[in-house]
């Protein structure tokens, strides 16, 4: 659906009853898991999908933001100080960490969500068309392509026998992101090890796991932190230092010098959260917007880097790129 049919399309809805401060100007608690600064792309697209609905920060809304700096653990007490200060929205960035502290903190005020993961599964809507309650917003179900990275770099590697899945152990998605990959790995006759990333500090002792390991690839997780820039680029730099080929979801991973990602670009998503935002503040309920789900997927690889690291991508798997950087 293009943007513009998808906003039309959103139409009118009953007024939902908004919680502000003492100011006539309404109040967005922005709720993220990383920092402003890692923040900004999101943000941007956010503040688009706000505009165009109708709402520009410091004219005729304002935003409290708070930030977890990584830390999912401080994401219940971020979003209870919103709560107690009566936001009209809460805006959560956090994927479903975020999403779930919101739900269990507030059963009134409107949550607009961005997950990578299945809303329905872990309980935050009761379906994507219908999410009934007061939380919806936007998913770009990136589990889902899990174990299509897996195959990619199976194509790349015919001879590798074990590769490795990088996961943040603080996500309640890892656990079923490890499952589906468990289960694709078999099916590909592959030993499939699982290291865990809750922090860029982690990074050296994770690579000195997978040198002992003798892994032949790394399998980025989807997960907020693995999208921060200082943790890609020091990914990044590690993956070439141990010559150790990677692919990650984020495209953002590969204009960093990763070597392929495969998944969705989350502008969208975020422009989409930034929409149903201001939508709420006119007076649309959650309940009767639905979840929205990105579906454009794309390849993207690095050929500077797979020289670097001495590899040549199959003809068939180069032709499926949506992107190629020389």
């Amino acid at each position: 659906m293009r943007r513009r049919e998808f906003i039309v399309g959103l139409g009118s809805a009953p007024a939902w009853p908004l919680r502000t401060r003492a100011q006539q100007m309404p109040v967005i608690g922005l709720l993220g898991s990383e920092t402003l600064e890692q923040s900004t792309g999101r943000l941007r697209a956010f503040r688009q999908g706000l505009g165009e609905a109708g709402f520009v920060e410091g004219r005729n809304v304002s935003i409290e933001y708070r930030w977890a700096e990584g830390r999912n653990d401080r994401l219940p007490e971020l979003v209870a100080d919103l709560v107690r200060r009566e936001v009209a929205v809460i805006a959560s960035i956090a994927g479903i960490p975020g999403a779930r502290a919101a739900k269990a903190a507030t059963s009134t005020i409107p949550i607009v969500f961005f997950t990578g993961a299945d809303p329905v599964g872990f309980g935050l809507v009761a379906s994507m068309s219908r999410p009934g309650g007061n939380l919806t917003g936007a998913s770009s179900l990136l589990d889902e392509i899990g174990p299509k990275k897996l195959e990619l770099m199976k194509e790349l590697l015919p001879a590798a026998t074990s590769m490795a899945l990088v996961l943040n152990p603080t996500n309640p998605v890892a656990d079923t992101q490890s499952r589906d990959m468990q289960a694709a790995a078999r099916t590909m006759g592959l030993k499939l090890h699982v290291l865990h990333s809750s922090a860029e500090r982690d990074l050296d002792a994770l690579f000195a796991s997978a040198g002992q390991l003798g892994v032949a690839a790394l399998v980025v997780g989807s997960e907020q932190l693995f999208s921060y820039p200082s943790w890609q680029q020091r990914f990044v730099m590690l993956a070439a230092k141990h010559a150790i080929p990677a692919v990650s979801s984020n495209p953002d991973f590969v204009a960093a010098g990763g070597l392929v990602s495969y998944g969705n670009n989350s502008s969208e998503a975020h422009y989409t959260c930034g929409v149903y935002t201001g939508r709420i503040l006119k007076g649309a309920k959650p309940a009767d917007l639905p979840v929205q789900q990105s579906t454009k997927v794309g390849l993207v690889i690095n050929l500077k880097t797979a020289r670097e690291l001495g590899l040549t991508f199959p003809l068939p798997l180069l032709g499926r790129a949506d992107e190629v950087i020389e």
